[in-house]
C-alpha cells in the first residue's frame, strides 16, 4: 500500500494545470527561436535524430543496481502515482547507483524515463517524500516534452553554447537561469506528484541536510526569516544549477498557496536586478530597449536633432531616427511619455550615455546639457551623471549649478527660437 502519511490532504493542493513553463523560459524560448532560426533547427533535428538511447540504458545498468518492480513494489507504486498526477506517460525505470550523497536524477530518451537514485535516500525519506523526489525528476521529462520538445531544444541548445570557449557570458548567464528555473518547475512538479507542499520541502531538507526527522514549518518560518530581514543584503540565489533550499522551499510556498508575488519574488531570487556584469541574452534585449529609449527621450525635442548627434545616436541603433526631421517640422512634435526610474545597476551605464551625446556637438552650447540633466534625473541617475560631468568632461562646478539651475528657461528658449525659425 501506498504511504500517503505526510500528505496533509488526500486532495491534490496543487493542481496539474498549474504546472506550466514559467514566464523566463517561456521568453528564453521564444528569443532563441526567433533570433537563431538556423542554431534552433540544428537543435531541433539533432534532439529528432538522438540515437543514444542504448548507450544510455548499458551505461546505467553498467554503474548502478536496476530496482525492478517485482523486487521493489512500493517504490514503483509510488513512482506510477507521481506519473498518474503529472500526466506523464513514459516508461519508468528505476535504479540505485553506488555509495554517495542523497540524490536522485533523470535520463530521458523518447518514452523512456530512467531515474536514478543514490545514498540512503529510500532509508531516509517515506512516501509521499519518495513521490515528490521521483515527481521532481518526472518533471524534468514533463518539461522536456511539452510544446513538441521545445525546452528540450532550448537545453541543449544552452549546453551546447555553454561547454563552447567562445560562448559569452550573455550565454553562460542564460545557460545558468535556464537550469534554475528548471529547477524551480521540477520542484513545483514535486508538489503536483506527491499532493503537498509539506513532503516536497521535507524531501528538499532531508537531502540536503542527511537528517532523518525534519520539521517542515519551522524551515518555512526560517526560510522566511531570512528572506524578510532588512538587513540581509539580497536573497538572490548563488547556485550554479540548483537553488539554495531556503529560496526553492519559500517559492514553493508561495506557489502552493497562489500568492500574487509568486513569479515575480522567484524571478527576483533566481535573476537578481538588471545589471551590465550579469547580463544574459534577455538581459542585453531589455538594456539595448532602455538605451534606445532613452536616446529618443534625449533627442524629442526638434532643436537636439543636430547631424552630430543624430550621427552619435546611429552609432547605438543604425536605423534610429526621431519622430520628425528637424528640417520638416512646422509643428511641435508631441512629446515622449515621462521615462521611468531604471534599474540600479544601470545607472552608472545611462550616465556615460548621456554624457557622450553632451559632448557630441559642442555647437549646441548648455542646451544638451540642460536636457540630460532633467532626463537623468527622471531615469534615477542624476547623481552619476552630474559626477560624469565634472570629471570626464571637466565641467566647472559653478557651471554645472547655473545650467541646472536655467535648464527650463533655456530649452523653453531653445523650443521656441525653433519654432519661429520652422515657421518663417
Amino acid at each position: 500500500m501506498v504511504d500517503t502519511s505526510l500528505a496533509t490532504d488526500a486532495t491534490p493542493a496543487v493542481r496539474l494545470e498549474d504546472l506550466t513553463p514559467l514566464p523566463y523560459q517561456q521568453a528564453l524560448a521564444a528569443h532563441l527561436q526567433a533570433q537563431e532560426p538556423e542554431v534552433w533547427q540544428w537543435a531541433a533535428s539533432a534532439q529528432a535524430r538522438e540515437q543514444h538511447a542504448a548507450a544510455v540504458r548499458t551505461e546505467l545498468l553498467r554503474n548502478s543496481y536496476r530496482l525492478d518492480a517485482a523486487a521493489h513494489p512500493d517504490l514503483h507504486a509510488h513512482a506510477q502515482l507521481a506519473a498518474q498526477r503529472l500526466g506523464v506517460t513514459a516508461g519508468i525505470t528505476l535504479y540505485q547507483a553506488g555509495d554517495g550523497a542523497m540524490n536522485a536524477a533523470i535520463h530521458c530518451v523518447p518514452g523512456e524515463a530512467h531515474i536514478v537514485l543514490s545514498g540512503p535516500l529510500l532509508e531516509r525519506l517515506q512516501g509521499p517524500e519518495l513521490q515528490a523526489v521521483l515527481g521532481h525528476e518526472l518533471a524534468h521529462y514533463l518539461l522536456w516534452a511539452i510544446d513538441g520538445g521545445k525546452y528540450h531544444v532550448v537545453d541543449r541548445l544552452l549546453h551546447a553554447t555553454a561547454s563552447d570557449p567562445r560562448a559569452d557570458a550573455s550565454h553562460l548567464q542564460a545557460a545558468r537561469r535556464f537550469a534554475l528555473y528548471t529547477e524551480a518547475f521540477a520542484d513545483r512538479g514535486a508538489c503536483v506528484a506527491c499532493g503537498a507542499l509539506e513532503p516536497a520541502v521535507s524531501a528538499l531538507i532531508k537531502i540536503e541536510t542527511g537528517l532523518t526527522q525534519v520539521n517542515v514549518a519551522s524551515y518555512l518560518a526560517q526560510a522566511e526569516e531570512i528572506c524578510v530581514d532588512p538587513t540581509a543584503r539580497n536573497t538572490q540565489t548563488r547556485g550554479t544549477s540548483h537553488p539554495e533550499v531556503f529560496v526553492r522551499a519559500r517559492a514553493l510556498r508561495l506557489w502552493t498557496e497562489r500568492q500574487h508575488d509568486a513569479q515575480d519574488w522567484l524571478a527576483t531570487a533566481l535573476e537578481g536586478p538588471l545589471a551590465l556584469d550579469t547580463l544574459d541574452m534577455l538581459g542585453q534585449q531589455r538594456v539595448s530597449a532602455v538605451t534606445r529609449a532613452t536616446i529618443a527621450q534625449l533627442l524629442q525635442r526638434p532643436f537636439l536633432q543636430s547631424e552630430p548627434l543624430l550621427a552619435h545616436a546611429r552609432r547605438f541603433f543604425p536605423d534610429f531616427a526621431p519622430a520628425r526631421s528637424p528640417t520638416s517640422l512646422t509643428s511641435p512634435v508631441p512629446a515622449l511619455p515621462p521615462p521611468e526610474p531604471v534599474p540600479a545597476g544601470l545607472h552608472d551605464y545611462l550616465a556615460s550615455v548621456l554624457v557622450d551625446f553632451v559632448a557630441a556637438d559642442p555647437e549646441l552650447d548648455d542646451l544638451a546639457l540642460a536636457a540630460a540633466l532633467g532626463l537623468a534625473d527622471a531615469l534615477g541617475c542624476a547623481e552619476p551623471f552630474e559626477q560624469r560631468v565634472l570629471k570626464d568632461l571637466r565641467f566647472p562646478k559653478r557651471s554645472l549649478a547655473r545650467v541646472k539651475r536655467d535648464a527650463a528657461a533655456l530649452l523653453d528658449k531653445a523650443a521656441t527660437e525653433h519654432t519661429k525659425a520652422a515657421a518663417a
